[in-house]
């Protein structure tokens, strides 16, 4: 007896990784040459411990020797079982809250060392992008070159300067993106609350809820409607998104001023972004398989930092397959 699978339902177990991380050499070269211009510091905390990466004097991070040496990443990839990554640059050197002529020129640096690493090792990767969102013209500018070079999109942060990805000030990087067919990842940034500021608050919770603010802007403006060529993907399982699903339904069904602007339910749009799945938790995850679709929700890590899951958690070939063109 011949047995058929639908190919939505052929799972995979870390064969391919959608968020991880890596900084070419040329960027930390770039990085150590321009120390002083973007307060960068290394420190080191402990006898047992890589030195601690701090950039603008916030959100310092261990900068382990898998962030930079290429035969490390792969031997990690490699005894986890991925056979294919895609990778981001870190938040971390997004460098939106310096001169637009200094984040554009590090972006330039990021992005073509990467392109230039998927060249060489095309069946092992793919890479985003980052953009200088403080220059918009040059966001532009910068996504279509990468693009060009073979990037798949870019790697955002949820906003620059207290403006949401809404604004209408990003309009053109949304019309280049949809153009272009392109990724956008949004990756949330520590939350500035001040209420937060304790016990580690601003990445338990305050990056999760940055996700989540963007999003649900991205849903109630009609920006998924206007850019329907761009794949959005959302980090950390779409923070706390998918699970008031019910709440933004009632809220359509209730109030004319949400209905009225939308073809469709809140609850609808949640299947047009795709999502990773570093949630740690199965009932979580299965949950937000129910709420968007198996194919919405792709393997991930968020490698190599301390907050990983790894090796990602299994996922649906079709959906990574769409998400990649590959």
């Amino acid at each position: 007896m011949e047995i058929r699978c639908h190919p939505t339902l052929i799972k995979v177990t870390a064969m391919y990784d959608i968020h991880t991380h890596f900084i070419p050499p040329e960027m930390l070269a770039w990085l150590e040459a321009n120390s002083g211009a973007v307060a960068a510091a290394w420190e080191r905390r402990g006898a047992n411990q890589e030195p601690f990466l701090t950039v603008n004097r916030k959100w310092s991070f261990e900068l382990k020797r898998e962030f930079y040496e290429e035969s490390l990443y792969f031997a990690a990839q490699d005894e986890a079982g991925v056979e294919h990554s895609l990778v981001s640059p870190i938040p971390q050197l997004f460098l939106y809250d310096f001169p637009g002529e200094l984040t554009s020129q590090a972006s330039r640096v990021y992005n073509h060392a990467l392109a230039s690493w998927v060249k060489a090792r095309p069946q092992r990767l793919s890479a985003l992008a980052t953009v200088p969102l403080n220059d918009v013209a040059s966001a532009v500018q910068e996504l279509t070159r990468s693009v060009g070079e073979g990037l798949k999109g870019t790697i955002v942060g949820p906003g620059f300067a207290g403006k949401l990805l809404s604004d209408p000030s990003f309009d053109p990087f949304w019309d280049a993106a949809n153009e272009l067919g392109a990724i956008v990842f949004i990756h949330p940034l520590l939350n500035e609350d001040a209420r937060i500021q304790k016990n580690r608050m601003p990445n338990l919770i305050g990056v999760p809820w940055e996700t989540t603010i963007c999003a649900l802007d991205l849903i109630l403006t009609g920006h998924l409607d206007r850019f329907p060529g761009v794949k959005v993907l959302l980090a950390h399982g779409g923070g706390f998104l998918p699970y008031q699903a019910g709440r933004y339904h009632q809220g359509y069904l209730s109030w004319p001023a949400v209905r009225n602007t939308l073809p469709s339910s809140p609850q609808e749009y949640l299947k047009r972004f795709y999502y990773d799945n570093v949630l740690w938790h199965p009932s979580a995850l299965a949950f937000l398989k129910s709420v968007v679709g198996e194919d919405r929700v792709l393997p991930g890590s968020d490698f190599p930092f301390d907050l990983k899951t790894w090796p990602p958690a299994e996922a649906v070939v079709h959906g990574v397959h769409d998400f990649l063109g590959i």
